[in-house]
């Protein structure tokens, strides 16, 4: 995009706000800060949700929040957020976080306050004052979107935490009558082992500023960051220490004596620092944190950029503002729990992708390499396998287009630093994990391009989604290539891995069809039927095969896990997994009745939760459905699109109802980087995109009795539900912009055009809905 383009764009976006009255701007601003106040950050941090309480804005690279893992534990699930609301102590504040991830990483630059003694090891759970560690209390705590606080018991000091993008900011006010320190802990993360830190560094400048680094070996391997450090007070002392080397530590020494701890720099993989505020007790001591990939100057730059005061109230307001016009764009009507539920899902949405560049455009890429961001701001976290079926469609909806580009020419970057040459599959902090299956930069990138967002290289873009389904080293994708599906003899979860290659393969197909590559079109849309090479006509389930083109033997449809035929699942799990072609799977099947009934045994089927004791990822179970993860997110749909919506509408109420509630544990699952929250989002409003990139969205049922999504293109497109509440569960019309609606789901040019979605429910099906020649959803069959 020109130069000339974006101010033009600038310029529109300038104009269209001043056309709008300022009271209708105020009234905007008035219900975002409903909205505000109505999400609940606790929501998720219990039970199996993983997300967590602490400060952000959207969107932002900073993630500060609590941590209160304390031993070292080998499996560290259950603590991938850091916070868990179970937990009694709390061992730090560090500034990088996963929201709702199924695997540990991050906790980088932890920062804990302290009284009196200083203690450089964390201690012991189970002592109380063995360490640095301290107690909590729930009652003392506060969380809101850009705020927490939390009273450290042990030390009686009341710790507040707020954001903005690149800079976490902490008030700590100490009581009066003991010495006042900070630790600077670069040991420790989410998920510890020997050797993990590779190297790290601390360093006090002159002016009083303390900068740093580390490079980890954790999920993400040789991962850097750095950070600049400056406090509201001086500092009167400090110890830096190296706890793999050091004598132990004893206390500030007296004046005047010699300590080799008071260097000014050390470095080391197991680095720690005590910093001394002889004026700090009684009173309030702000310290002000910037991260950078690049470097210790980028994260000075970075904090004199963002933050040149210590102005915390400032800071947090301004986060505040943000928040408040981000959920602005959904307002609801709902009672109070169903709003506390919604606002928080849609708070959890717009946490990741988060922003990873530098206030000067700068960037570390998946090369290790530093890049400059030109004409886009550079974000990563993108964690695709779980993402590209609800939530970027869902942020295609609700944020700015910009941003949206922005995510897009992100991706494309880091396909262009790639070694190998193919998009993100896993990726934060610019690094590619290699987690989990599938080539799922490809729909999102897909379905933007589809709904006309085209504010990048599309040229560019198809190339790199050819190159990222072409690479043959990855997970059984030469042989895929050769065969048409994945051998099971040669590589672990085969039959996923070919269903979820069909799929990307389909959203290629679109995309080269819609720019007139009809070559690429071809072979691609050959590719996407590819998913029949896993179906077995026997069983009615999907397999894996091997070489020979025989099924695995034995089989059992039951059976999960790691080196089996499928991720993160069963074959009551994945045999559904052809959202691009339902109609063929129905047909597969032998028509759709035989399909909807097979449909109906995995809801109604009685399971054994210790079933799935092995694989802590599938949880939520309704039979053998898991809403707890990402495979099962469309099934409940496939009963709208195969013809019968109003069995859809039948399995959504107990989903909502036993999968999602507004407390800590009301999460069944991972949020995995806002999914279970966007599911929850759009089944709300009424209708869900179970193919990303055909530009339709199934209606399933409204759970709100209104809500008006406030378009990036100024259009309104309101959802109106007559009658709603628990009796009355069930479509009995709907009508479009007053006409009636004649078919079971919405084309994307519907909601961007504004305009009224109308629902009159009643308390009994009615299985007339839409009617006997109403127009079907796409499916590659038709």
């Amino acid at each position: 995009m020109t130069n000339k383009v974006k101010a033009a764009g600038l310029l529109l976006v300038v104009a269209a706000c001043s056309a709008i009255p300022s009271k209708a701007l105020a009234a905007t601003a008035a219900r975002g800060t409903e909205a505000w106040a109505a999400v609940d950050p606790f929501i998720g941090t219990g039970g199996e949700g993983h997300t967590f309480p602490g400060a952000v804005v959207p969107f932002g690279m900073i993630q500060l929040s609590p941590d209160t893992q304390i031993k070292p534990r080998k499996e560290a699930y259950g603590w991938a957020a850091g916070y868990r609301h179970d937990d009694s102590t709390i061992v730090g504040f560090s500034h990088t976080h996963f929201s709702g991830t199924g695997h540990s990483d991050l906790g980088d630059v932890l920062v804990m306050p302290i009284s009196g003694e200083v203690k450089l090891e964390r201690g012991d759970i189970d002592k109380p004052g063995s360490g640095y560690t301290s107690r909590f209390s729930h009652e003392g705590e506060v969380a809101q979107p850009g705020y927490y606080a939390v009273t450290l018991s042990d030390y009686d000091i009341r710790a507040e935490l707020t954001a903005s993008a690149r800079v976490g900011v902490h008030r700590y006010t100490f009581a009066k009558g003991k010495p006042a320190h900070v630790l600077v802990d670069l040991r420790t993360s989410m998920y510890d082992y020997p050797g993990k830190v590779l190297w790290s560094r601390l360093r006090l400048h002159a002016d009083g500023t303390l900068t740093g680094f580390r490079e980890t070996r954790g999920w993400a391997p040789g991962r850097q960051v750095y950070f600049a450090m400056r406090f509201s007070k001086p500092i009167t002392g400090h110890q830096f220490h190296d706890t793999e080397r050091d004598v132990p530590y004893k206390g500030f020494p007296p004046p005047g004596k010699d300590d080799p701890h008071q260097r000014a720099q050390i470095e080391g993989r197991q680095l720690v620092g005590a910093l001394d505020f002889a004026d700090a007790p009684g009173q309030p001591l702000v310290v002000k944190v910037a991260i950078s990939p690049v470097g210790e100057d980028s994260a000075i730059a970075n904090l004199d950029a963002e933050m040149a005061d210590f102005d915390f109230d400032r800071v947090r307001a301004d986060a505040k503002a943000q928040w408040a016009q981000a959920l602005g764009a959904i307002d609801v009507d709902a009672p109070a729990p169903m709003r506390t539920s919604f606002y928080t899902a849609l708070y959890h949405a717009f946490m990741g992708p988060s922003l990873f560049m530098d206030s000067d455009g700068r960037y570390r890429g998946p090369d290790n390499a530093v890049h400059q961001a030109k004409g886009f701001t550079n974000y990563s976290t993108f964690s695709l396998w779980d993402t590209y079926r609800a939530l970027h469609p869902l942020l295609t909806l609700v944020q700015p287009e910009q941003r949206n580009n922005d995510f897009i020419q992100s991706l494309l970057a880091a396909q262009g630093a790639s070694p190998y040459g193919v998009l993100p599959i896993w990726a934060f902090h610019g690094q590619e994990t290699w987690c989990m299956i599938g080539y799922h930069a490809v729909p999102v990138i897909a379905d933007a391009y589809m709904k006309g967002i085209r504010g990048y290289d599309t040229d560019a873009a198809l190339k790199a989604m050819v190159a990222s389904a072409s690479y043959g080293p990855y997970d059984g994708l030469a042989q895929y290539m050769e065969l048409g599906y994945v051998p099971i003899d040669e590589e672990d979860e085969a039959a996923s891995k070919t269903l979820e290659y069909a799929f990307d393969d389909w959203a290629i197909a679109r995309v080269a069809e819609a720019m007139g590559r009809k070559d690429i079109a071809a072979q691609f849309q050959k590719r996407a039927a590819n998913w029949r090479h896993a179906f077995d006509p026997a069983t009615g389930f999907m397999r894996a095969r091997k070489r020979d083109g025989s099924f695995r033997e034995p089989f059992d449809p039951t059976a999960s896990g790691y080196g089996s035929d499928y991720t993160e699942g069963n074959a009551w799990q994945y045999s559904w997994y052809v959202p691009h072609d339902v109609a063929g799977l129905a047909q597969a099947h032998g028509g759709a009745d035989k399909l909807l009934a097979k449909l109906d045994a995995v809801f109604d089927a009685k399971v054994d939760p210790k079933t799935f004791e092995h694989m802590e990822d599938i949880t939520g179970l309704i039979g053998w459905y898991a809403h707890g993860n990402e495979p099962s997110h469309h099934v409940a749909y496939l009963y709208a699109a195969a013809g019968e919506p109003w069995r859809t509408q039948q399995r959504l109420g107990p989903i909502m109802a036993s999968q999602y509630s507004p407390r800590p544990d009301g999460l069944s699952g991972n949020d995995d980087l806002g999914q279970m929250s966007a599911w929850f989002v759009f089944t709300a409003l009424g209708f869900y995109p179970i193919a990303p990139g055909s530009n339709e969205y199934i209606i399933g049922r409204p759970f709100l009795p209104r809500a008006t999504l406030n378009l990036p293109n100024g259009k309104r497109f309101t959802v109106v539900a007559d009658g709603l509440d628990d009796a009355h569960s069930y479509i009995g019309s709907a009508t479009l912009n007053g006409k009636p609606l004649d078919r079971a789901f919405l084309r994307h040019e519907d909601i961007v055009a504004g305009g009224e979605l109308h629902f009159t429910m009643q308390a009994q099906p009615n299985r007339a809905w839409p009617g006997k020649d109403a127009a079907q959803p796409y499916s590659m069959s038709h």
